[in-house]
């Protein structure tokens, strides 16, 4: 059972707001709980937040709930936490090749961070990909992952950790716990809701739309009945057929 969720926001020295979400497992069934790390950043316009699995039984429920927007970041050939970058509408609208460069490096210094051998290395190459790229199969160990496209896999170089990012996000950290499936089901109605007050203004437009071509076309019509006067001097000096050529017009 999922426990009431607790969240908070801190300003950091630098003027960034921040908020990292650790959701705690608890030692009783009852009070059991995910955990990840969320941070809310707002260095990039629009802000971007970023979430992380503390263990690899907690990114088990990281990769079974991710959004779509999620884009998942991990340390190269060797193990690390799970990072998410979760984009806001208006960067996913672009597409995820287009993530802003602070927030890539903030995801891969999270990770690099929270890497025991990574972080203790140099010249690292943190790897990138949608979340819907994530291939999970039953003979897989807990916790690990494959691809679907390797095509769709980015990459990013990090020569070395840069403790004043790792430190600004670490200083905002919050504990809360989340229920991923009322999470899931509350994102489920609220883009249900956004698809149907779309579908609904784009019923509204077309229909408004026929009705301006409709009307465009009457007045056509009306202009071809009634586009001049009757010119008698024209009319009477216009060649008269004869009637052989009458009688031609009718074979």
């Amino acid at each position: 059972m999922m426990g009431p969720g607790k969240t908070q926001m801190v300003k950091c020295k630098v003027g960034i707001v921040a908020a990292l979400d650790v959701e705690k497992r608890a030692h009783s069934e009852s009070e059991a709980a995910e955990r990840n790390v969320r941070s809310a950043r707002n260095s990039v316009d629009p802000p971007v937040t970023l979430y992380m699995g503390k263990d690899k039984v907690e990114n088990e429920d990281l990769i079974k709930y991710a959004w779509p927007q999620d884009i998942w970041f991990h340390v190269d050939k060797l193990s690390s936490a799970h990072v998410y970058l979760r984009m806001p509408d208006a960067i996913a609208a672009q597409g995820w090749e287009k993530i802003p460069q602070a927030a890539l490096v903030d995801c891969a210094q999270l990770v690099k961070a929270n890497s025991i051998e990574g972080n203790k290395k140099d010249n690292l190459t943190i790897i990138y990909t949608p979340a819907d790229n994530l291939k999970k199969t039953g003979d897989m160990a807990t916790g690990q992952v494959g691809f679907h496209n390797d095509k769709k896999v980015k990459r990013i170089h990090i020569e070395t950790r840069l403790n004043a990012i790792v430190n600004r996000l670490n200083k905002t950290k919050v504990e809360r716990v989340v229920d991923h499936e009322a999470e899931r089901i509350e994102r489920v109605k609220k883009e249900s809701a956004a698809r149907r007050i779309a579908a609904a203004e784009k019923r509204k437009a077309d229909l408004e739309l026929a009705k301006q071509r409709e009307a465009e076309k009457a007045a056509r019509s009306y202009d071809s009945l009634f586009s001049g006067e009757y010119d008698e001097e024209e009319e009477a000096n216009r060649p008269r057929k004869s009637v052989r050529e009458l009688e031609e017009d009718f074979m």
